[in-house]
């Protein structure tokens, strides 16, 4: 029963995913950028979170791109330099509903 538990989602919290580890981050046109690469098959996806206080209020946007790096630090500094790309080519668009 055990191995049926852990198939479908049935075990402890222990195998909860774990928050994405920042590896580099950044502020940039009052944005605040977290590179935050996740490793998938010995490499590592070029993702991002962007924040920003938008009256009173924090706007987030999760940047994921299928671009994998071999390392973690060079999909952390693509990463950055792909989000700050996104701001400016969107700016506060990128958190409309």
């Amino acid at each position: 029963m055990s191995f049926l538990k852990k198939l479908f989602g049935g075990g402890s919290n222990d195998n909860r995913a774990a928050e994405p580890r920042v590896a580099a981050e950044e502020t940039y046109e009052g944005f605040r950028i977290a590179a935050t690469p996740v490793p998938e098959g010995g490499q590592y996806r070029l993702t991002a979170v962007i924040t920003k206080e938008i009256d009173g209020e924090t706007k987030t946007h999760r940047l994921i791109r299928a671009d994998l790096f071999p390392s973690e630090d060079e999909a952390a500094q693509f990463a950055l330099r792909k989000a700050r790309q996104v701001i400016d080519e969107q700016g506060e668009r990128l958190f409309a509903e």
